[in-house]
This record gives C-alpha cells, sequence and structure tokens, in this order.
C-alpha cells in the first residue's frame, strides 16, 4: 500500500504521543514508523517496542513516504532545508504539525511536494485529538490519506489555512484549557469533602460524559444544561454565581489573549 511508511521528525511531546497514538490501534505497524531526534535515548522506550529511532533525519525521510513535522516552530525551516534535496514529490507527501508556519513558507524550501498542515493535540495519545486539517493540494486521494491518518487519532475536521491560527488555540491549546477547568473543578470537590483521587475521578468522568453528550446529540450545550437545572434549583443557583463571577468572559478572554499572542508572533516573525 501507497503512504505506508511514516517519519515524524520530532520525537517531543506531540510526536510521541502520535506514535502512541497509532500503536495504540495498530493503524501503523511499529516497523513502519520512525522517529527522529537528537537526545536519541529519550526515545529508547520506543526502540523497545520495535519503533525505529534515529538522529537522521534524511535517513528518516528515505525510509519513509509520510512525512510529518512535529518539532518545534523556530526549528522548523532549519529542519526543511536539511531534508528538501531528499523529499521526491513522486513519493512523498509532507504533513506539518507545526505552529505559525504556513504551507507557503513551506512549498518555498521544500519545492512541489505536496504539503498538508494539521493540528492535532495531545490526545492523540489516546485516539481522541481532535485533529483540523488544511491543504495546497487539490488531490482528493492525498487529502484521504491525511484524513484516515488522522482519523485513526480521534476526529477530523478540514479547513481553510487561514482558520489553522485559531484551530491551534481551540483544538491544540484548548486540551490545557480544560484540564484547568477539571482540576478547579476537582478542587471544588475538595472543598465539600471528597478525598482529591476521588474528586478528580468524579470530576474527569462527568467533564467526559458531559462531552460526549455533546458529541453524540450534537445538541447546543445550553439544551443539555437545561436538562439538567430545575426552577430554584441549586444547578442554577451555582450557574448564576460562576456567571457572576466571570466564567464564560474569562474563558472567552482567555481564548483571544492566546489567539492574539499567535498573531502577534506570525506577525513579528515576517517582518
Amino acid at each position: 500500500m501507497k503512504y505506508k511508511k511514516i517519519a515524524i521528525l520530532g520525537g517531543g511531546n506531540l510526536g510521541t504521543s502520535i506514535v502512541q497514538g497509532l500503536l495504540r490501534t495498530n493503524a501503523s505497524k511499529a516497523q513502519d514508523i520512525t522517529v527522529t531526534r537528537r537526545k536519541l535515548h529519550l526515545l529508547d522506550y520506543l526502540k523497545e517496542k520495535s519503533v525505529n529511532i534515529t538522529d537522521d533525519n534524511r535517513l528518516a525521510v528515505r525510509n519513509s513516504d509520510i512525512i510529518l513535522i512535529t518539532v518545534k516552530p523556530h526549528q522548523t525551516i532549519r529542519l526543511l532545508k536539511e531534508i528538501a534535496e531528499t523529499l521526491d514529490p513522486s513519493r512523498h507527501l509532507l504533513v506539518s504539525a507545526v505552529t505559525g508556519i504556513s504551507i507557503s513558507e513551506i512549498e518555498e524550501v521544500t519545492g512541489k511536494v505536496p504539503v498538508f498542515r494539521a493540528m492535532p493535540n495531545t490526545a492523540v495519545a489516546l485516539n481522541e485529538s481532535m485533529t483540523c486539517i488544511s491543504g495546497s493540494s487539490s488531490n482528493k486521494e492525498l487529502e484521504e490519506v491525511v484524513l484516515n491518518l488522522f482519523e485513526s487519532l480521534g476526529k477530523t475536521v478540514t479547513i481553510n489555512e487561514e482558520l489553522m491560527g485559531a484551530a491551534t488555540v481551540l483544538g491544540a491549546c484548548g486540551i490545557a484549557f480544560a484540564l484547568r477547568f477539571m482540576r478547579a473543578v476537582s478542587q471544588g470537590g475538595i472543598e465539600i469533602g471528597f478525598g482529591a483521587e476521588l474528586s478528580q475521578l468524579i470530576s474527569a468522568q462527568t467533564i467526559k460524559g458531559a462531552a460526549q453528550l455533546i458529541l453524540e446529540s450534537g445538541n447546543h450545550p445550553e439544551k443539555e444544561i437545561d436538562k439538567v437545572t430545575t426552577p430554584m434549583g441549586i444547578t442554577i443557583s451555582g450557574l448564576n454565581e460562576m456567571e457572576h463571577q466571570g466564567f464564560s468572559p474569562a474563558i472567552i478572554r482567555g481564548l483571544l489573549t492566546s489567539y492574539n499572542k499567535l498573531q502577534k508572533l506570525n506577525e513579528n516573525k515576517n517582518d
């Protein structure tokens, strides 16, 4: 099968999370995955699972079909220049999971190799990522290859590239925002009498259930909230106090702050 072997250039948190997700569902065989990192000993645990590890990015590209870039933004152009002559447009498919590096910037270095951008989050390790994908190629077959890869790691949507910054904030940063909310709920549980471990368990499962309700029903969150709130009840009292303290505006302001900082970083990069 074409596009079977995968190279993940950048074996940090995101890169290794993708590997774990691929292995978890057998979407790829361990021997078909190559991961690169300068500090190679940090990938020994993947080697024990029969994943190929190397500090040679060109070698990883030569031995693979799909090239996933998962390094930090400031490392990306240097990495692309390193592998540019090794890339084969007739064979390779390049997918960047790097924030703030546009497809046009990648193509300036890599030439005619098909390029896509993907913005997953670290829940790829559990096959529960929300991944937003965009590409310059009009080739539907190639788009399906990228979609199928990330659908094995969670849910996917295709978006216009100009929305990739927003996707980064809502989907990738969003996992940290959701976890901070869960921590607050768990701490509240301790305040009202639960031990730390039990409070965290109840909080996590409750939040997971709330998300699943929306994913499976497609309902607006307020519709599900209405099922829980009764006149003069305890739920509506708690909700109203949270809003009085600025709950929703604080979350929206947090999202906007992250988005505005990302936009500013991109502007400074282009100066």
